[in-house]
């Protein structure tokens, strides 16, 4: 630029930001309702949150691990009580599903054993195949032949027919 510049019409750049303007020495609105909402509202429900925490941290059930009462089976229901009904079918389901994986593993363990002994595993996986042949005799005796709508009630039935023919024999 030259010297000869009119400074009133071309005024030199700042050398510095300039300072905030304040006009009053008061926090915005928006910086007071955040802080009341925080002390007022968020601070005593975190606060009552992490105290209910610490109390049931100390007995954390475990989703996976959740043991049901046992109830009592059909035989044991009084003629129209429903409710009695409806809790040994649940409970007979529930049955079923832990029969099935207990044979499910111990095939898996049967399986793991006779790919791991290779040719020789009749006489060293001897005890895996024993429990898998029982369990799943087991399983078949009680739950075979039930059809695709298996319930307790046929179940049980399929039990009193092989008691009658086990009395007639």
């Amino acid at each position: 630029m030259p010297d000869d510049f009119d400074k009133d019409v071309y005024p030199a750049p700042p050398r510095r930001t300039p300072a905030d303007n304040k006009q009053t020495s008061l926090p915005s609105p928006a910086v007071i309702a955040s802080k009341l909402f925080y002390y007022s509202v968020d601070l005593p429900v975190t606060k009552f949150r992490e105290c209910i925490d610490s109390i049931q941290s100390g007995n954390k059930s475990v989703y996976y691990h959740q043991r049901f009462r046992r109830v009592p089976d059909l035989t044991e229901c009084e003629e129209g009580d429903y409710v009695c009904y409806y809790e040994a079918e649940m409970q007979w389901r529930r049955d079923y599903k832990v029969d099935q994986e207990i044979v499910r593993i111990l095939q898996e363990r049967m399986r793991a054993c006779t790919q791991r002994e290779g040719d020789s595993y009749h006489q060293n996986c001897s005890k895996e195949l024993q429990q898998y042949n029982d369990a799943t005799k087991a399983f078949l005796s009680r739950y075979g032949d039930l059809g695709a709508y298996a319930s307790g009630r046929k179940c049980l039935m399929k039990q009193k027919e092989r008691m009658m023919e086990a009395q007639k024999a």
